[in-house]
């Protein structure tokens, strides 16, 4: 297997932005999903001017023959439609098909990020307090550094979304800094001396 060219250990996941809001509390969850959808534009801006990677991880809504562009044309037809499109991913970002909450489970995520020589994650997305929370516990158990952006998550109810980030605080060992609060280069660095030490 060829390795995938990748110098930077940090990658930047952006989870279930490409949404359907079919679902009967999806009013509720665009409404506070919405304010966030500049934070993350600018963060992927960021992340890609540093070198970072981006990876969309993304429910197939029981569209089992659905592939990244056939999921993005059937969600930007839905209501969040404007959510999505604003969102929707690049020819040079990488996308993952996911069944279940967390990203990790049944999809070749953690192939992908070995192939990459991850070793910190930021995570972003909705809901904050479902498949962000299990996808960043998954990530913790894999032994990830983690960054999850306070505000570059949203959930149904913002109490629970609050909730969900203070677990991946205290739990996770996860940094909830907001975005305009990270310092790309500073975690890139970190990052780097986390995967020397690992090495000896």
């Amino acid at each position: 297997m060829t390795q995938v060219m990748n110098e930077t250990p940090v990658a930047l996941l952006i989870i279930d932005v490409i949404n359907d809001f079919k679902f009967e509390e999806a009013p509720l969850l665009l409404k506070t999903a919405e304010p966030i959808a500049e934070k993350i534009v600018n963060l992927k801006k960021q992340a890609k001017a540093a070198g970072i990677p981006v990876i969309y991880v993304n429910d197939n809504f029981g569209r089992w023959q659905s592939d990244k562009q056939k999921l993005v044309e059937y969600c930007a037809q839905q209501a969040g439609s404007k959510f999505v499109t604003k969102l929707q991913p690049e020819d040079d970002d990488y996308f993952v098909i996911k069944p279940k909450h967390s990203g990790f489970f049944s999809t070749p995520l953690s192939t992908l990020l070995n192939e990459l020589n991850i070793q910190t994650l930021i995570i972003c997305g909705v809901a904050g307090n479902i498949c962000v929370l299990f996808t960043a516990n998954d990530a913790y158990m894999r032994g990830f550094t983690l960054y999850v952006p306070s505000d570059c998550c949203a959930s149904n109810i913002e109490e629970d979304n609050k909730r969900a980030l203070l677990l991946m605080e205290k739990t996770l060992d996860a940094c909830i800094r907001p975005s305009h609060e990270l310092h790309l280069e500073s975690i890139i660095q970190q990052a780097n001396k986390n995967k020397q030490r690992m090495m000896y």
